[in-house]
């Protein structure tokens, strides 16, 4: 959503402007990553300018 608001249509283009490997972002978006980096949602809220609750949502098992 955030990506889609922005206007970025590729995790390429999100890895350069944010200094995020394409690897760690696309782990991201497909939902496979087991962990993130505080670096990560730094970086990530930094550009979309959000908080940590517009980036993640918990979902219990």
């Amino acid at each position: 959503m955030l990506m889609a608001q922005r206007k970025i249509r590729s995790i390429n283009k999100l890895a350069k402007e944010t200094g995020v490997s394409p690897n760690a972002l696309g782990r991201l978006y497909d939902g496979s990553n087991v962990r993130i980096d505080y670096s990560t949602i730094e970086a990530l809220c930094a550009y979309f300018e959000c908080g940590i609750g517009d980036l993640l949502e918990y979902v219990p098992d």
